[in-house]
């Protein structure tokens, strides 16, 4: 079974950093594609950043462009997210999100669709809490 499991989500005041990890496990080729969605109280979840092994896209929402940055380790099967300069707005819960063998008939880039909300596992969630 597959199973993705976050980290690294806590406080940290406004301008600070902190890096999230999300741990998959059931992947067992290089053909898919990870990323990360957060979801705040009373809002809609947002697709943050995602990055494809399958054809080498990555997307970023406009929200976090120049602050955050999306790195996949491929032998441990881990993905991170640096954030960097949070502000408050960025308190959320975030949720790591995969899809294996995506299947792309329009050749859309593969970061772009998951990002959109095409991810078939989802993780438990990671808080992360930005004081102002």
């Amino acid at each position: 079974d597959v199973q993705l499991v976050e980290s690294g989500g806590g406080l940290v005041e406004t301008g600070g950093s902190l890096r999230l990890s999300c741990a998959a496990s059931g992947f067992f080729e290089d053909d898919y594609a990870i990323g990360w969605f957060r979801q705040a109280p009373g809002k809609e979840r947002e697709g943050v950043s995602c990055t494809s092994l399958t054809d080498g896209t990555t997307y970023y929402a406009d929200s976090v462009k120049g602050r955050f940055t999306i790195a996949n380790d491929n032998a441990k099967y881990t993905n991170y997210l640096q954030m960097n300069n949070v502000k408050p707005e960025d308190t959320a819960t975030y949720f790591c999100v995969a899809v294996l063998n995506p299947w792309n008939p329009d050749n859309r880039p593969i970061a772009t669709t998951l990002c959109a909300g095409l991810y078939t596992y989802r993780g438990q969630g990671t808080q992360v809490t930005v004081s102002s």
